[in-house]
């Protein structure tokens, strides 16, 4: 039999998962904080330098200030084509073009953007979270060297069709805003690779314009109103990651096999009563994600272990009736709903991937014991 993990009552585990993908993230968090802090890079460029000095003869009190190392001092004392003297300074320009580059705003207390950010066309990044900011500037278009357009978690409620003239933007992140279309002139930005559209909760179709986007990666839509998967994803040749979970879905297009690059494929929570064979004409897939509530059909050959698919079917509805104490309901919003489902799934299949072996069934029971 293939990978197929069966979880009884899915809202019920979700008090037991809080905790787990509360501790993902501290980990992660204190990951990037770990390496941003870590000294050792720091010692071994301070420690050269040290030795550079001494082997010139400069004296302590030329090179260090209160302590530590001053380069910006010991500079001038080094001849300009000594390679420790080039290497400090390419340190400090690398860093100073990173700050230079990137743009980060979060906060409720902004409702838009400053006006200085108009002057900053320089910029590279745009990182802007959690904020009250709904509108997207038409002078956007000024900004011809962005590669990452990151929006989520703000109030967006739609697109400028400058947006189409970033011809060098890569990652575009408006998730978890108030979109209800998307403009045709986002497909004219071909260099994109990764599109995060998740969370608006009112999106139903993409422009057909958007088949242009040949570099693109990674899809997520899901946490919308899609009844259907749309025709411009289908035509997305290099997509490897497609996420259409918590839709309206009640079918799969026969032509799915399209895809030949696809190897991630989340269709939980939406309305889907069968699988059509095409999907294992899909030679590279190996994750494939089903609530499997309504599926009475389906082909057979996806639970073969040979293929290599990990066959996910989550079960929002016990199939026996069981005692269990009630879980404590939260009250939130929609978008805070599924914000938090997302980061159960993602914890969850990152617990997979850590295992060596893929439980064939899982019982709530069980489920509590792995974690």
């Amino acid at each position: 039999m293939g990978h197929q993990v069966i979880i009884f009552d899915f809202s019920t585990v979700r008090g037991l998962w809080e905790i787990r993908v509360k501790k993902h993230k501290e980990r992660q968090k204190k990951e990037k904080e770990r390496i941003a802090k870590s000294a050792l890079e720091k010692i071994r460029q301070e420690w050269d330098v040290m030795l550079e000095c001494r082997r010139k003869g400069i004296p302590q009190a030329a090179y260090l200030n209160n302590g530590f190392i001053d380069a910006n001092r010991i500079l001038d004392k080094l001849e300009k084509n000594s390679p420790l003297a080039t290497k400090i300074a390419l340190l400090n320009e690398t860093e100073k073009k990173r700050n230079k580059f990137v743009f980060q705003l979060s906060g409720e207390q902004w409702t838009e953007f400053p006006d200085s950010l108009k002057e900053q066309t320089h910029l590279q990044e745009w990182h802007i979270n959690n904020t009250m900011i709904s509108t997207i500037p038409a002078y956007i278009a000024l900004f011809q060297e962005l590669r990452i357009l990151e929006l989520s978690s703000n109030q967006i409620t739609d697109l400028p069709a400058e947006i189409g003239s970033l011809k060098k933007l890569k990652e575009l992140n408006v998730s978890f805003n108030r979109l209800k279309s998307i403009p045709p002139e986002l497909g004219d930005c071909e260099n994109l690779e990764k599109l995060d559209l998740s969370g608006n909760l009112e999106l139903m179709e993409l422009p057909f314009e958007l088949s242009n986007l040949k570099q693109v990666t990674f899809v997520d839509v899901s946490a919308n109103k899609f009844v259907s998967i749309p025709i411009c994803v289908l035509r997305m040749s290099s997509l490897q990651w497609l996420d259409l979970s918590s839709n309206n879905l009640r079918d799969l297009p026969q032509d799915i096999d399209r895809l030949e690059e696809l190897q991630t494929l989340l269709l939980q929570k939406n309305k889907l009563t069968y699988l059509p064979h095409a999907l294992l004409n899909l030679s590279k897939l190996s994750l494939l994600v089903v609530s499997g509530d309504s599926l009475t059909q389906m082909p057979t050959a996806i639970c073969d272990s040979s293929r290599g698919i990990k066959f996910i079917s989550l079960k929002d509805k016990p199939l026996e009736t069981t005692s269990f104490q009630e879980i404590e309901e939260i009250t939130e919003s929609d978008r805070d709903r599924e914000l938090f489902e997302k980061e159960f799934m993602k914890a969850y299949i990152t617990d997979l991937k850590e295992r060596e072996t893929v439980p064939c069934y899982t019982t709530k029971v069980s489920l509590s014991v792995q974690i």
